[in-house]
Formats: C-alpha cells, structure tokens, sequence
C-alpha cells in the first residue's frame, strides 16, 4: 500500500505534463518543450507563492507560464514554420537558462529558495485511509486534481465537438481545413492548453514535492512525460496509465535502494556455509543506486523503442502544411 501511494504522488506532475503532451501530439505539433514548460511552471508556482503566501495563486502562475511557453511554442512551430523539434529544445534550454539565473539572483547566490506553504489536504480526516485517502485529496490535493484532469481531458477529446476537430485536425490535417477547421487557430489554442496543463505538474515539483524551487526541480521529468504519450498510444487513459508504471519504478528505486534483494541474502549466506568465503554477500546482494535510479527511464526507453508494442501515432503529426 505505502508503495502503491509512493507511485501515486511520484506520479501526479508526470499526468499533468503527459495529459499536455496528449493535447499537443493529438492536435498534430511535436511537443518535447514539455520538459521546459514542468520546470518553468515549477518556478512561476514557488515564486509566486513565496511572495504572496497563497499557493493556489501559484498554481494559477503555474499555469499561466505554461500557456505562455505554449503559445511561443505554437508560434515558433506555425508562425516562423521552426522545425517542432528545434523549438521544444530552445524551450527547454530557455527555462533552464532562464529559471537558474532568476532563482540565482533571488537568493543571492545561493541557489536554494525559500520554503513555500503547499496546497493542503482536502479532506485530512481520511489520512488513515490507505490508497483511497490519497485519491481523494486526504494528504495533498494535487492527486484528486490529476484524476480529475485525467477525466476532463478524455471526455473533452472523445466526447466534444472541440475535441472531434482536435482529433481531425492531428489525423487529417487537410481534410479539416476543408470542413471549415481554422487549423493553426486549433493547434494555438491546444498547445496553449497542454502548456498550461504542463505547468501545473511542475507547480507539483515546488508545492508539494519539495516545498522550494531548486535547479534543474524537472529532472528528466518532461522525457519521461514524452514517452508515457508515446507508451500510451496518444490516448488520456493510456498514457495516465503508462504514468502509474513509471511512477511505480520510481517508487520502487526509492524504497530498494540500498537494500538487498529479497532472499539473495539467504541465499549468499548458504553459499558462504559451503565454504565460499571471502566475499562480501551483503554487498553482492544489494542493488546499486544508481540502476535503481535509472529504473525509470529504463521503462521510458523500452516505451520510446517500442519494446511493448507497435504504437502509431496521430497521421498528421508533424504536417504543417
């Protein structure tokens, strides 16, 4: 169970960037820029809250930022005709450039901001409930919030009017146009709502994971949010589902490392009373920090090599014309 809800709230600011990377594939514009749009949001969230001393103000700072980040994504991409894959790494290298020198000046040099209050429980008297606490808001309310995107974003895509031109827009970019479907004026608005979307999962990072904003807070966050998309067949539920796998790697790299493997020790120690001696077992039988910390972008990998499966992704990816 204390895994289970270890994965959960490991995974929430992944749901947010993967649901962004959803909107933007599906609407037919490549999005790596979503590794920037986590970090930036991250700052927005911590700087706004540590002046204002109201989270859910930075939340909203959070999301701003991402729609910002969006829109010049949209623009570079549609407007400038960049290629998507330059502009979401000149996102990237933008916010980490950008949110590095910003935090370096407001704390003087030191590089580590000041702590910040988190958004708070909705209903802290169900605490003691395991799993089902944490789903319903019980320890903070980002993971109530991730599901309840995870639902508003699939009903939007396959349950609305927007979302069938969202859809025919990234599959048949052409035959849109000719049903009338501004088509740049859908991909800007789509990219700006999955920016804003990823902005919230970094505003995750600063509130609630860690209090504070410190350098590089994404981590490989937005790849690993690229490729559960891609896992997940450009689909909502698919790649929330692909989140919770990853996720559960992350949790479980935490709680393994540097403990050994069940029953190796056992094992290592019947091996010694034959007579191996000399080596210690104990060692042998722990795994390493660092492959359980690259547990999890293994799992990316094995996604984006598509390791479990054919995956087809929209038709009008990358069609701009």
């Amino acid at each position: 169970m204390e895994l289970i809800e270890s994965a959960l709230r490991v995974s929430t600011p992944l749901v947010f960037a993967a649901l962004g990377g959803v909107l933007s594939e599906r609407v037919g514009v490549v999005n790596i820029g979503l590794e920037g749009m986590l970090l930036a949001g991250a700052f927005a969230a911590w700087t706004v809250a540590f002046h204002t001393g109201d989270p859910w103000i930075g939340l909203l700072a959070a999301a701003v930022v991402g729609i910002l980040l969006g829109l010049l994504h949209a623009f570079a991409v549609l407007k400038l005709r960049v290629d998507a894959i330059i502009s979401g790494v000149a996102i990237n290298l933008l916010a980490a450039g950008l949110t590095s020198y910003l935090l370096g000046v407001m704390s003087k040099g030191t590089y580590l901001g000041g702590q910040v209050k988190a958004l708070g429980a909705w209903l802290p008297g169900l605490a003691k409930l395991p799993v089902l606490g944490t789903l319903l808001g019980a320890r903070t309310a980002f993971v109530p919030l991730a599901l309840l995107a995870v639902a508003g974003v699939w009903f939007l895509v396959y349950r609305t009017r927007s979302g069938l031109q969202l859809r025919a827009v990234g599959e048949a970019p052409a035959a849109a146009r000719a049903a009338g479907v501004v088509v740049d004026r859908a991909r800007t608005l789509w990219l700006a709502a999955g920016g804003a979307l990823a902005g919230i999962g970094g505003a995750y990072l600063s509130l609630e994971a860690t209090g504070r904003f410190t350098q590089n807070a994404s981590s490989g966050r937005g790849y690993l949010a690229l490729a559960a998309v891609i896992f997940g067949r450009w689909h909502p539920l698919g790649a929330a589902a692909a989140v919770l796998a990853f996720g559960l790697g992350e949790a479980l790299q935490i709680t393994l490392q540097g403990r050994p493997v069940p029953g190796a020790v056992m094992l290592f120690q019947a091996m010694s009373a034959i007579g191996i001696q000399g080596i210690d077992w104990l060692k042998v039988a722990t795994i390493p920090s660092e492959v359980m910390s690259a547990l999890p972008y293994l799992l990316g990998l094995f996604a984006l090599a598509g390791a479990l499966g054919k995956t087809t992704p929209p038709a009008g990816l990358g069609q701009l014309d």
